[in-house]
């Protein structure tokens, strides 16, 4: 049997008066990548940054329930947001490289953990940008700038600096948004590997993208979750009829 890394029991989120999530219970295995997709506006996003105490951030956002990171209740009063979010990345929609080199932008986060040896830092940005497939594209001019990389190119750095913080659970919300086939294929290459080593969860509009990364896939509608399985099983023989006109494309 799996390991959870996460449990989640009764998570209610609400904007001011408005709730946003409803009553969501589910267990994430560790080392397997779960699939989250969904309508827009069904509470994904939302979903995806109480993980790591994102919605913090956001004062007008109130978060009940349990969400349990090894055992670790991670909205108790003594448990450290900060400390909770370097073990759990996050890779956004939109690329947002540092305006600084390729070099600077993995090692940012480990810089500000005081690491200053040379040989580890060089190690850890070869390591990251390996991982994220993009080491053999800029090998050659890591001390150019990031803002000149590819929308792609952007958004694997982004992952690899992610990578260097060392985390255990990799958020990605869209990550492929907006992004050519080939940028796509390699993002999605190095998920299948990255499982191995850490936790994935991924929010994603492709159905299709789901169907071929994840190992478990959660189907989210008006603020709930309606449907949540091995992703062979949601794709092939749904349990609820709004699950399978969403993945057909008869939803609405």
């Amino acid at each position: 049997m799996d390991k959870n890394k996460y449990i989640i029991n009764n998570l209610n989120v609400f904007w001011n008066k408005a709730q946003v999530l409803r009553s969501i219970d589910i267990q994430v295995p560790s080392h397997k990548i779960l699939g989250i997709i969904g309508p827009s506006g069904s509470g994904k996003t939302v979903f995806l940054r109480s993980l790591n105490r994102m919605n913090d951030l956001v004062p007008e956002i109130r978060v009940e329930g349990q969400i349990l990171l090894d055992g670790e209740d991670i909205y108790h009063p003594e448990c450290d947001a900060v400390s909770i979010r370097k073990r759990v990345g996050m890779v956004f929609a939109l690329p947002v490289p540092l305006p600084a080199s390729i070099y600077d932008n993995v090692i940012f986060n480990p810089g500000l953990s005081g690491i200053r040896d040379h040989k580890k830092l060089d190690l850890l940005v070869e390591k990251s940008l390996k991982s994220a497939f993009l080491w053999d594209e800029v090998k050659d001019r890591l001390k150019t700038s990031a803002m000149r990389l590819s929308g792609g190119q952007q958004q694997r750095l982004c992952l690899a600096r992610v990578l260097a913080m060392e985390p255990e659970v990799i958020l990605l919300d869209e990550p492929c948004s907006g992004l050519d086939p080939i940028s796509t294929a390699a993002i999605e290459d190095a998920l299948r590997i990255l499982k191995d080593t850490y936790t994935i969860i991924l929010v994603t509009n492709n159905t299709k993208q789901a169907a071929r990364v994840a190992d478990n896939t959660a189907f989210f509608l008006m603020n709930e979750m309606v449907e949540y399985g091995p992703t062979e099983q949601i794709f092939t023989v749904p349990g609820d009829k709004r699950t399978n006109d969403y993945i057909t494309g008869r939803f609405g």
